[in-house]
């Protein structure tokens, strides 16, 4: 359920530090429930690790999203703006959020296993 290749934050964001793309997860987007709109952030600006870089709004919440890492806005994912259901539907792939270039943080990330262990504790 939790792809290998990705890492994780323990506010349940994830990373792929090939592509550099960052999105939620399945878990996120599961206790969220419907996704009815999203906030992204314009390209350009720089977050640090830990930073508010979006918003999720669903059915029964809105929530922040944090950057799992250090870096730079390089692209966002628009088709969310006209269907903010790409995130329920498919968290790792069409629903990613936004794409970074990274300059650091990813020592704090959670491997696959970690992660499956944090959330089984929740």
């Amino acid at each position: 359920m939790y792809p290998k290749n990705l890492k994780y934050t323990k506010e349940h964001e994830w990373v792929n530090l090939e592509t550099k793309k960052i999105g939620i997860t399945h878990y996120a987007q599961e206790a969220l429930g419907d996704v009815v709109f999203v906030e992204l952030p314009e390209i350009g600006v720089e977050f640090e690790a830990g930073d508010s870089i979006g918003v999720v709004e669903s059915v029964k919440a809105v929530s922040d999203i944090y950057s799992p890492v250090s870096g730079k806005v390089v692209a966002v994912n628009e088709d969310l703006l006209d269907s903010p259901e790409l995130i329920n539907q498919d968290p790792y792939g069409k629903g990613w959020i936004l794409e970074m270039e990274i300059t650091g943080g990813e020592e704090e990330l959670l491997d696959a296993e970690a992660y499956q262990r944090l959330i089984e504790e929740e």
